[in-house]
C-alpha cells in the first residue's frame, strides 16, 4: 500500500503492485518522508536539550530473520514480511519518546550510526514507483505499532483463535501487560512457553499510517530499522514554538 501526504491528511493510493506511470519519479529521496534520520547522531546531552527520551524495552527474538512491521492488532497472517531480511538473533528494540507519545521505534542490528537511509518495503514494492510525497508503509487503526519475527505472527493469530467470541486480545490479553509501562509498551509473548515475542508500542498520536526505514552502513549492512510516528521534526521533540 502507497498514500501521498497532503499537509497532514493522507490520501489512499492504492495497492504497491500498481504500474508505474510516465510521470513517475526515479529519484525519491527518503529524506523527504523524514526529517529525522539525524536523531542517531545525537548525543545524550544534545537529546535532552531536544526533549527526546530514549527508551529501551528489551530483545526481540528474531529466529528467521524476516521482519513483519505492523499494527499488530489489525495485521493477519498473511501479511508479508519486509524484502530485506537480517540474520536471525536477538536484537534490542528502543523507543524515541517525546511529547509524551512514542515518536519513533528502532531495532538494533549492530553498533553505529548510519550512512544512508532507505525506505523498508514489502517484496513487491518498488521505490522507483514513487514520486516525491508519496512512501510505503503500514496502517494503524487500533493505535500501536509493532515489530515482530514472521514466526510471531503465527504465533498470534493461534493465540487469538483461542478467545472466546465476546473476548478481544487487547482487553483480555494485552491490557494487563502494558499497564506496567503506562500502556505505552511491551514485549508480548503470544505463546508464553515460546520465547518467541512481539515489540509492540504506541504510534506517535495514534492511528495513522506509517514509514519504516532502513539504516545502513558503508558497505549497505543494516544498522537499525526504524519506523517513524511523525512527533519529531527535524530530529527534534520540542514543539515548534519550543525549538526556536
Amino acid at each position: 500500500m502507497r498514500r501521498r501526504i497532503f499537509g497532514r491528511s493522507i490520501v489512499v493510493l492504492g495497492l504497491s503492485a500498481a504500474l508505474p506511470s510516465p510521470a513517475v519519479a526515479t529519484d525519491w529521496d527518503a529524506a523527504t518522508a523524514s526529517s529525522n534520520f539525524g536523531v542517531f547522531a545525537l548525543s545524550d546531552v544534545q537529546l535532552a536539550e531536544r526533549k527526546i527520551a530514549v527508551t529501551l524495552i528489551g530483545e526481540l527474538e528474531l529466529p528467521t530473520g524476516e521482519i513483519i512491521a505492523c499494527d499488530p492488532l489489525i495485521t493477519t497472517d498473511d501479511w508479508p514480511a519486509l524484502a530485506r531480511k537480517v540474520k536471525p538473533g536477538r536484537y534490542p528494540v528502543t523507543l524515541f519518546e517525546a511529547q509524551g507519545r512514542v515518536a519513533a521505534a528502532f531495532l538494533r542490528f549492530r553498533s553505529g550510526v548510519p550512512v544512508r537511509w532507505e525506505l523498508a518495503v514489502l517484496p513487491g514494492q518498488d521505490v522507483s514507483t514513487l514520486n516525491g510525497d508519496e512512501i510505503f508503509g503500514y496502517p494503524v487503526d487500533a493505535g500501536l505499532g509493532a515489530f515482530m519475527d514472521k514466526a510471531a505472527m503465527a504465533l498470534m493469530t493461534a493465540a487469538q483463535d483461542k478467545l472466546k467470541p465476546d473476548q478481544n486480545y487487547y482487553d483480555d490479553v494485552l491490557a494487563a501487560e502494558f499497564a506496567p509501562n503506562q500502556d505505552r509498551f511491551v514485549m508480548h509473548h503470544p505463546d508464553v512457553a515460546n520465547p518467541v515475542n512481539v515489540a509492540m508500542f504506541w504510534s506517535g498520536w495514534g492511528d495513522g499510517f506509517y514509514p519504516s526505514f532502513w539504516g545502513l552502513d558503508a558497505v549497505g549492512e543494516p544498522v537499525v530499522l526504524m519506523t517513524d510516528f511523525g512527533v519529531l521534526e527535524n530530529a527534534d521533540g520540542r514543539e515548534n514554538n519550543q525549538a526556536k
